[in-house]
């Protein structure tokens, strides 16, 4: 089967509201390809390796987490983005991405996905971003030890964890937010977490770990943010019954 490209996006941004949010670059549609779709591609990332698979694979559309035009880079045409730009024009290939409303969204977001896989359930938020929820709080039904945690995380990321031991061995409250959140660190020391697991880590949050008294996962940027972008093309396959293929270019950070 096959959707007009401007129905899908319509129906796309109808469920993510991307005009909810002041993000670091354009939501939505950012290359315009073929009128017609019948094969999405989903992943992560817009690299170069991303699109050369997906048109290989014969996409007509591909959506991502993480595209281009972010706040503040170059605006000129030059070098990898020209390239990866004109791989996208020659095949006329539409490149959606979402950033920001893909984090957030309650039921295909990259937050619940995370939790879920982790077999968590929500109780609560970590924080709002103009009135957005960014990041969650997770009550367990009984404690665990963060060794136990550690190794949850492992085996559905198919990664170790880096993990700053900064608490208790006995855990029950986990705050997550995916991707570079690490910051939000401190809102998670004061919603009372045991844990705080994200994607990336900086100096300083190993010292914000260790002095709150809570331990931090550090689980990889790509690593957690796998699973919104993979949810959404699942919804849009089904929504407008055209093929779907999830394409995982690994990345170790």
């Amino acid at each position: 089967m096959a959707i007009e490209l401007k129905k899908m996006l319509a129906e796309i941004n109808k469920a993510l509201r991307p005009e909810l949010f002041s993000d670091y670059c354009p939501n939505g549609l950012q290359v315009e390809g073929k009128a017609v779709v019948k094969h999405l591609v989903s992943g992560v990332t817009a690299s170069q390796r991303l699109l050369d698979a997906a048109i290989e694979q014969g996409a007509d559309v591909i959506i991502v987490h993480h595209g281009y035009f972010w706040r503040g880079e170059d605006a000129a045409i030059t070098g990898l983005k020209r390239r990866r730009l004109k791989t996208l024009l020659d095949a006329d290939v539409s490149l959606l991405a979402y950033h920001l409303p893909l984090d957030a969204h309650s039921e295909l977001g990259n937050n619940i996905q995370l939790a879920q896989l982790l077999g968590l359930t929500p109780t609560g938020e970590l924080m709002r971003q103009n009135n957005q929820v960014m990041g969650l709080v997770c009550d367990l039904s009984e404690q665990i030890s963060a060794q136990t945690l550690k190794q949850r995380i492992a085996l559905a990321l198919n990664r170790q964890p880096l993990h700053i031991e900064g608490g208790e061995s006995l855990v029950s409250r986990v705050a997550l937010c995916t991707g570079a959140a690490q910051q939000y660190i401190e809102q998670a020391a004061a919603a009372g977490a045991d844990v705080y697991i994200s994607g990336e880590i900086s100096e300083q949050t190993v010292h914000s770990a260790l002095e709150h008294g809570l331990h931090y996962f550090a689980a990889g940027h790509h690593a957690t943010e796998r699973y919104g972008v993979k949810a959404l093309g699942d919804w849009a396959a089904q929504r407008f019954n055209i093929q779907h293929t999830f394409i995982d270019i690994d990345n170790p950070a």
